[in-house]
């Protein structure tokens, strides 16, 4: 089973640029997730056939959302956290708004794994939003996510997290250092989901540097791989023995993401 996730920076955007069409029928995911929707289902108008569509778009128009597109049928989808979650973690917003009304986290349920997609709250230049990331939004996701394992299924996250986990995660680690997609908090955040017990799937296929995921317009960044590595699928360890790849697709062009991708075998059940 091949799962995709991409940040597209606007779907729309990318139908316009007729690269949408082209990297279903090059890389044939059994599962899509996208993030960064900037729109509805009715403005997109997509046409996938032989997929689900599921939208969870933001209130505020043209703004974030996400989307799940399976061949597999789920048992159940969820928009957004629990309120016991969002309650219990104060996940109320701040001075840009309420990330519960952003279109930021959707669950499906399938017979064997919980699949989540999600668009983690940026940091702002002048980190602005790091109070929310830090204090609210990361542990509440990291306990959704268990909460979803405590289930008795595997979960397996994807999506744009906003932060480079580690120095070999960006090109340029040292100056970017304390600035945000690389501040000590959202690396902390990042951190407690290792500690719980989950795995960063592309670290166990590849090491070292050069494998970025997001790259700046300027300065030909893209075209010289100077970039970050902020999107991932991370999954719960008894998924580890049926994950048989983990991929960063670079060469699929329309945003300034690239989308990632891990391939499963499971059984039957």
């Amino acid at each position: 089973m091949k799962i995709y996730s991409w940040n597209v920076n606007g779907i729309r955007a990318v139908m316009r640029k007729n690269l949408w069409q082209p990297f279903i029928d090059q890389e044939q995911p059994d599962i899509i997730c996208i993030q960064e929707t900037k729109g509805t289902s009715e403005q997109a108008g997509l046409e996938l056939p032989g997929y689900d569509q599921f939208w969870y778009p933001a209130e505020r128009p043209g703004y974030s959302g996400v989307a799940l597109f399976s061949k597999i049928p789920p048992l159940q989808v969820i928009n957004g956290f629990p309120e016991e979650i969002i309650k219990k973690y104060d996940v109320t917003g701040d001075t840009y708004g309420d990330p519960n009304k952003e279109g930021r986290v959707l669950a499906a349920e399938f017979p064997q794994f919980w699949l989540l997609t999600v668009y983690t709250p940026n940091a702002k230049d002048d980190l602005s939003r790091i109070p929310l990331r830090h204090k609210h939004w990361d542990p509440a996701f990291l306990a959704y996510a268990k909460q979803l394992e405590a289930t008795g299924k595997p979960v397996l996250f994807c999506g744009d997290l906003n932060v480079a986990f580690t120095e070999d995660d960006l090109a340029n680690p040292k100056p970017n250092r304390g600035k945000k997609g690389f501040t000590q908090e959202e690396r902390d955040g990042f951190q407690a989901f290792i500690d719980a017990g989950f795995i960063d799937t592309l670290r166990l296929f590849k090491q070292g540097n050069g494998y970025y995921t997001w790259w700046s317009h300027f300065a030909r960044s893209r075209e010289r791989n100077v970039g970050w590595r902020i999107d991932y699928f991370l999954a719960s360890k008894s998924l580890r023995p049926h994950i048989t790849n983990a991929a960063i697709h670079a060469d699929v062009m329309g945003s300034d993401h690239c989308p990632v991708s891990v391939t499963i075998d499971l059984p039957p059940k």
